[in-house]
C-alpha cells in the first residue's frame, strides 16, 4: 500500500514493513515503532530514496529533504548537546545503533512561499527523502542480531534514523542502490559501506548504459570514467544538462565555468591545467603551408615478406619493411608472423632458431604463471579479495566481448575461455596493475590473429607495456595524451579549438575512449587490425595515434561548427561516429598532417617534443634567436618514403602508378625518436 501523496517517478525498489524505532527504550510500546514504506525512485533525472509512514497523507511539498537547501522545508540537524554519551561497554552493542535516532533533531527553515506545511499527525515528522548524490555511507547491523537495519549518513555528516526491516532484509535495497553507485566496505568498519570509494573506481566491469536514465549515466561518469566513456556516451543528449540542473528552475542557468569544469571534476585525476604542466608552450597561429596529398598502397603480401628473409630467418631491411606495413598494412595471412615482430615479442634481428628457442622458453613461463591461479582453491580465493575481484571483472568483461566475429560467437566458445585464461594469467604477470576494464578490448584482436594462447599472451603483454599508463589509477598517461592532443589540434586549427572551448569542450574528453583503447570501439573488427598494425610501426613519427585523432576531428569540424553543436551535441556526435569512420581515409589524412608539420619551418618546440622530432633548431614564433628561417628540423638518418607500388588515394580509389611524395631536401622525414 503506497502512502498518499507519494513522490512520483519510476519505482526501482519498494518495501513495506520498514520501521523507525522512535525510542531507544526497551519497551513493547507500539508508539515507539513507526511502520513505513521505503522506496527508491527515478524522478527528474535523479535517484531518490524515500521513506514515509504508511498512514502519512502529506503531499510531496511537506516531505523532509536532506541537504537540498533550494527545496527543503525542514532540515536534519545534528545537535552536539543532544549526542548521548556512551560508555565503552555500550559502543559495540546492538542498542547503540538505536541511539543514532537521538542524534537527529529538527529545525524549521524559512519557507519561500510564506506558508509552513501542516502535519496531520506526529508520525509525519519522521518522513524523509534524499538524493542518492548526497549519500556518504550506509551502516548495516551485525548479522544474527535482531531485525536487519540500515543507517544512512549523508555527505554533510547528517545521520538519518535507523530503518529496521521487519519484513525481509535489506539486501534487495543494497542491490538496487548498487545499480547507481559503487559501495565498498570501509577499511575501519566492515559493517559500513562507503559510497563511490575511489580504490574501486578503476576496477568496475563494463555495464550497458544504453537504457539507463540520465542520472545513472552522470553517476557512472563520476565514479567510473572508463565504463562511462566506453559505452555510455551514446545516451548523452540534451538531458545531460537537465540531469545536472535537476528540477529546480533556479538552477536552469548554470555558470559557463561550472559546465566547462563538469567532466574534469567528474573524472578524478584528469583535471587539466595546461599552465601548470611542465613544458607548456603557448601555441600561436602558424602558417603550416599546403598539405600534401597522400596515397596508400596494397597490403604487404606473404610473397613480399618472404623475399625479405635471409636463409637463417632474419628480417632484411627492417626499416623498409616497416615503411611498407605503414603504407598498406598486412595481408591477413601474414599477420600471425609479422605482429610478433611489430609488438616486440620477436626481435627483428633474430634468427628462426632463436625464435623457436624463445617460444619454448615463453611457453614454459606462461604455463607456470597460469598454474599459479589455476591451483588456487575456492577457500584460498575467498581469502584473497584482490584475485577474487580480478576474476569477477574478467568474467563480466569477457561475457561482453564483441560477438560479431565468429571467433567469439557463442557463450561457451573456446575463444572466450582463452580470453579469460590469458587475462587471469596476466594478473599473475603484473599483479600490481592486475585487471582493469578495457584490457579485454586490447586482447581480443590479438587472440583472434594468433590463434594460440601462449603467443597471444606475450603479444598482449608487449602491447600492455605500451599501454600501461592508460590503465593506472592516477591516469597520468591519459592526462598527458589529452594535453598533447589539445596542443596539436590548436596548431592545426586554433579557430576550431576556440569553438570547442566556447562550448565547454576544450578539454577534448570526448576523445577519452579513442585514446584509452586505441580506437577499438570506433572501427570494425577487421579495420582495427589494419589500424593497429600501422600504429605499431611507429611511423612516421612518435604519437601518430594523436594525429589520427586530429584527422577524425578535422573531418567532423564542418558539421560541428555549421550546426552550432553545443557541449552535449558534440559528445553525442563523436560517440555516434563509431563504426562509421573510413580507416584508409583517416590514415591518409593523418599521414598528410604529419608531412605538413615536418615541412613547417616554425614548428613549436612543444609539438616537436610530442612528435619525437629530435631537437631542434626550429624557429618558433615566440623565439627571438634570429636564426636563419630556412634552418630545418633534424631527425634520425633513416628516411620515410613511398615505394613504387600500387597505392590507394585518400578518395579510396586504387592507383597503380608509381607515387612519390616530394619533400624539400632541407627537411628530413619524420621517423621514430
Amino acid at each position: 500500500m503506497a502512502a498518499a501523496g507519494a513522490v512520483s517517478g519510476k519505482i526501482i525498489y519498494e518495501q513495506e514493513g520498514v520501521y523507525i524505532h522512535s525510542s531507544c527504550a526497551k519497551t513493547n510500546d507500539q508508539d515507539s515503532l513507526i511502520s513505513g514504506i521505503l522506496r527508491v525512485l527515478e524522478k527528474d533525472a535523479e535517484v531518490i530514496v524515500d521513506w514515509r509512514p504508511l498512514d502519512d497523507a502529506l503531499d510531496s511539498s511537506s516531505i523532509l529533504y536532506a541537504g537540498k537547501d533550494s527545496s527543503s522545508v525542514v532540515e536534519w540537524t545534528q545537535t552536539p548537546k543532544e549526542r548521548p554519551h556512551r560508555g565503552s561497554e555500550h559502543v559495540n552493542s546492538y542498542e547503540a545503533e538505536w541511539d543514532m535516532v537521538n542524534t537527529v533533531s529538527f529545525k524549521k527553515k524559512p519557507h519561500t512561499n510564506g506558508d509552513a506545511p501542516s502535519h496531520r499527525n506526529g508520525k509525519s515528522k519522521w518522513s524523509f527523502l534524499f538524493s542518492l548524490t548526497d549519500l556518504k555511507s550506509i551502516k548495516q547491523n551485525k548479522e544474527g542480531m535482531g531485525w536487519s537495519y540500515l543507517v544512512f549518513r549523508l555527505k554533510d555528516d547528517v545521520v538519518l534514523p535507523a530503518l529496521h526491516f521487519h519484513q525481509g532484509d535489506s539486501k534487495l535495497l543494497i542491490g538496487s542502490l548498487e545499480k547507481y553507485v559503487v559501495l565498498c566496505e570501509s577499511p575501519q568498519d566492515k559493517r559500513t559501506l562507503l559510497v563511490n570509494c575511489q580504490n574501486k573506481s578503476l576496477s568496475q566491469s563494463f555495464e550497458n548504459l544504453l537504457d539507463e536514465p540520465a542520472y545513472g549515466l552522470i553517476q557512472k561518469i563520476k565514479k567510473d570514467p572508463y565504463t562511462a566513456t566506453m559505452v555510455g556516451f551514446s545516451k548523452v543528449t540534451n538531458y545531460i544538462f537537465d540531469s545536472l540542473r535537476g528540477s529546480d528552475p533556479s538552477t536552469h542557468q548554470r555558470p559557463p565555468s561550472e559546465m566547462a569544469d563538469f567532466l574534469s571534476d567528474a573524472i578524478p585525476g584528469l583535471k587539466i591545467n595546461q599552465q601548470e604542466e611542465p613544458g607548456f608552450e603557448v601555441i600561436t597561429r602558424i602558417d603550416l603551408g599546403e598539405r600534401p596529398v597522400v596515397q596508400r598502397r596494397e597490403p604487404v603480401s606473404l610473397e613480399e615478406w618472404s623475399k625479405n628473409i635471409d636463409s637463417e630467418g632474419r628480417i632484411l631491411n627492417v626499416d623498409n619493411m616497416k615503411q611498407m606495413i605503414f603504407r598498406g598494412g598486412l595481408s591477413h595471412s601474414l599477420r600471425k608472423q609479422a605482429w610478433k615482430f611489430l609488438l616486440g615479442y620477436f626481435p627483428w634481428e633474430s634468427t628462426k632458431d632463436e625464435r623457436t628457442q624463445l617460444q619454448k622458453q615463453k611457453t614454459d613461463e606462461y604455463f607456470r604463471m597460469k598454474l599459479q591461479w589455476k591451483s588456487v582453491s575456492e577457500e584460498q580465493e575467498k581469502r584473497n579479495s584482490r584475485l577474487r575481484d580480478y576474476r569477477s571483472l574478467i568474467e563480466k568483461d569477457v561475457n561482453r566481448t564483441d560477438r560479431t566475429n565468429k571467433f567469439y560467437e557463442g557463450q561457451d566458445n573456446p575463444g572466450l575461455i582463452l580470453l579469460h585464461d590469458i587475462l587471469m594469467t596476466y594478473c599473475m604477470y603484473d599483479f600490481d596493475l592486475g585487471y582493469v576494464q578495457g584490457m579485454s578490448d586490447l586482447l581480443s584482436p590479438l587472440l583472434y590473429v594468433m590463434e594460440n594462447e601462449v603467443d597471444a599472451f606475450w603479444c598482449f603483454a608487449s602491447y600492455m607495456d605500451q599501454m600501461h599508463q592508460n590503465f593506472e589509477e592516477q591516469m597520468q598517461g591519459m592526462k598527458t595524451q589529452l594535453i598533447q592532443l589539445s596542443t596539436l589540434l590548436r596548431l592545426l586549427d586554433s579557430g576550431f579549438c576556440s569553438y570547442l572551448e566556447s562550448q565547454d569542450s576544450g578539454y577534448l574528453y570526448f576523445c577519452f575512449r579513442w585514446l584509452l583503447i586505441r580506437f577499438k570501439r570506433e572501427f570494425s573488427f577487421l579495420d582495427i587490425l589494419r589500424l593497429w598494425e600501422v600504429i605499431w610501426t611507429e611511423l612516421p613519427c612518435k604519437n601518430f595515434h594523436l594525429l589520427l585523432c586530429c584527422a577524425i576531428l578535422e573531418s567532423e569540424k564542418q558539421q560541428i561548427m555549421e550546426k552550432h553543436y553545443g557541449f552535449n551535441e558534440i559528445l553525442k556526435h563523436i560517440n555516434e561516429l563509431s563504426m562509421k569512420i573510413d580507416v584508409e581515409d583517416i590514415l591518409c589524412k593523418a599521414e598528410a598532417i604529419s608531412l605538413q608539420m615536418v615541412k613547417c619551418k616554425e614548428l613549436p618546440r612543444a609539438v616537436c617534443e610530442i612528435l619525437g622530432l629530435q631537437n631542434s633548431e626550429v624557429t618558433t614564433p615566440d623565439s627571438d634567436t634570429g636564426e636563419d628561417e630556412n634552418v630545418g628540423m633534424t631527425h634520425p638518418s633513416s628516411t620515410f618514403h613511398s615505394n613504387t607500388l600500387p597505392t590507394l588515394a585518400a578518395s579510396g580509389a586504387r592507383d597503380d602508378s608509381p607515387t612519390h611524395i616530394s619533400v624539400p631536401p632541407n627537411v628530413s622525414r619524420l621517423t621514430p625518436a
